[in-house]
């Protein structure tokens, strides 16, 4: 009967012990998804890389996940709903071409704007911008950063299906100075 109660207690406490909490937390390596955004950022101008807006990324991520970012560029008029337009991305106005652009690490992400014109001329291009930045989980084999580079699988343009796709809750989206 001992014996019997030794083992019993013994795959009680394997089964309890195997149950975690802790999905959420990023020290299992089980990274989720997140949303960021910066508010009415305006670009700085530095002589070696032109226009950029520079951010930490706190906390940091893993090196198989990958940062989307989306640009507000309206509002839908009946709900005021905002319009989000992934970039990179080229505007073509009548003074030029604009391009925005950024660069990530598991530190920090670079969001660019250059242009075929002095894009001082037109400020409305440079202050005032909101961005989403989106975290997408990666897995170690790398599959999610292959397709990410391969559009023809999986499209990333149209943030809303990104936002459902990964199950994100943007209703509490962590603002970012």
């Amino acid at each position: 009967m001992k014996k019997i109660f030794a083992l019993f207690a013994f795959v009680s406490f394997l089964a309890i012990s195997g149950c975690s909490s802790d999905d959420d937390f990023r020290e299992d390596r089980d990274t989720i998804s997140e949303v960021f955004q910066l508010t009415n950022v305006n670009f700085a101008y530095n002589a070696n890389d032109g226009y950029n807006i520079y951010r930490d990324l706190d906390p940091l991520i893993f090196n198989e996940d990958v940062v989307l970012i989306y640009r507000r560029v309206g509002s839908i008029t009946d709900t005021g709903a905002p319009i989000w337009q992934q970039i990179p991305r080229t505007i073509y106005t009548d003074d030029g071409e604009i391009d925005y652009d950024f660069d990530f690490s598991v530190e920090h992400f670079i969001i660019y704007a250059r242009a075929t014109y002095n894009l001082a001329l037109t400020p409305s291009y440079l202050n005032n911008q909101t961005f989403r930045i989106v975290i997408v989980p990666g897995s170690p084999d790398g599959s999610t950063s292959a397709k990410l580079a391969n559009k023809t699988k999986e499209d990333y343009s149209d943030y809303n299906a990104v936002i459902k796709k990964y199950n994100i809750d943007d209703t509490n989206v962590i603002e970012l100075n």
